[in-house]
């Protein structure tokens, strides 16, 4: 039992360290930094009618993809708010 006793104390002081363990919140990954798509281009002899159907594309297709990047980004920042506070 003094043998069992000591080497049960001997493995839980060997677990432990005298060096603090500091965890970093994860970089973003390269492949979630995705760029948002072209706009559409007006060819030289378009019509009016194109001309405002492509620019309706364009700002359909930028404001989408702005405000998926923001929320993304602004997810990220909170994330790393709440892992920074639990130190």
């Amino acid at each position: 039992m003094k043998y069992l006793t000591v080497l049960f104390v001997a493995l839980l002081t060997g677990c432990s360290t005298t060096v603090p363990v500091v965890a970093k919140f994860p970089e973003i990954p390269q492949h979630l930094l995705v760029k948002c798509p072209q706009l559409n281009k007006v060819n030289d002899d378009a019509k009016l009618s194109d001309i405002s159907k492509t620019i309706t594309m364009n700002y359909t297709e930028y404001y989408t993809c702005a405000v998926k990047n923001d929320a993304w980004i602004e997810w990220y920042q909170v994330q790393k708010k709440i892992f920074e506070g639990l130190k």
